[in-house]
């Protein structure tokens, strides 16, 4: 990507969290800046909120247990909210959910605002919350979420793995909108993550215009069940 193309860019510190809507036919890129970060996130329709992301929907329609290149991402409603066009990290966990704030005592101790200032920690449920609370959304719109740049792999009696060498530095994710969405994010560890002290990793994220998507686009024809997802949308954006 030529750095002309980047319409806006900002860095947002480890161990915090932000929202935006992105339009159809933009492409976010994350960028894990140092290696090791997890970036949690939940999508939304801005219209609809009852339209969220569907992990379980997500993994089964496209065979996967994790996503990268290739992948779509769905609503409960069976549209696509997101393709992910380009994946350098090659591994990304949508099935572990977040840290809790008894999680992050338990593993790294209490530190309050109060206290400690811009050194407290939080956990990704918390900040999900905060801003859900933006959009009039709470604790019962939340769903299982994605947690980009972190590797879980499964053990062959079912046990969850963390690999924190997975995660490299400058690895980057590129996610084309195919409609309207209410993006929520935080940068708080991952909820197996095993560090010794609370990792607070930056990440760097962009915004460029899509190129329209071709008729042998990869992620609309890697599975069947994409190209009925792209024609869902289609309807929608005919209808809406």
């Amino acid at each position: 990507m030529d750095r002309q193309d980047v319409l806006y860019e900002d860095e947002i510190p480890g161990g915090k969290h932000w929202s935006f809507t992105v339009r159809r036919g933009t492409v976010l890129r994350l960028i894990d800046r140092e290696g090791g970060a997890n970036v949690g996130m939940l999508f939304y329709n801005p219209q609809n909120p009852l339209e969220r992301y569907n992990a379980p929907d997500t993994l089964k329609c496209q065979h996967t247990f994790k996503l990268t290149a290739g992948h779509c991402l769905y609503s409960d409603m069976g549209r696509i909210f997101c393709s992910i066009v380009e994946d350098t990290a090659g591994w990304h966990d949508t099935v572990c959910g977040n840290s809790t704030k008894a999680l992050v005592v338990e593993r790294w101790g209490h530190k309050d605002y109060q206290t400690h200032r811009n050194d407290w920690t939080l956990n990704g449920h918390d900040s999900f919350l905060v801003e859900a609370a933006k959009y009039g959304l709470g604790r019962r719109d939340l769903a299982a979420n994605v947690n980009w740049f972190s590797k879980v792999r499964t053990e062959e009696d079912g046990t969850l793995v963390f690999d924190p060498s997975a995660a490299k530095a400058g690895a980057h994710v590129d996610l084309r909108f195919e409609m309207d969405t209410l993006v929520l994010l935080h940068t708080c560890p991952h909820p197996l993550n095993p560090a010794a002290e609370y990792p607070r990793k930056p990440i760097l994220y962009q915004f460029r215009k899509a190129e329209p998507v071709a008729e042998d686009d990869t992620c609309k024809n890697a599975r069947p069940e994409n190209g009925r997802g792209f024609a869902n949308n289609h309807l929608y954006h005919l209808c809406g």
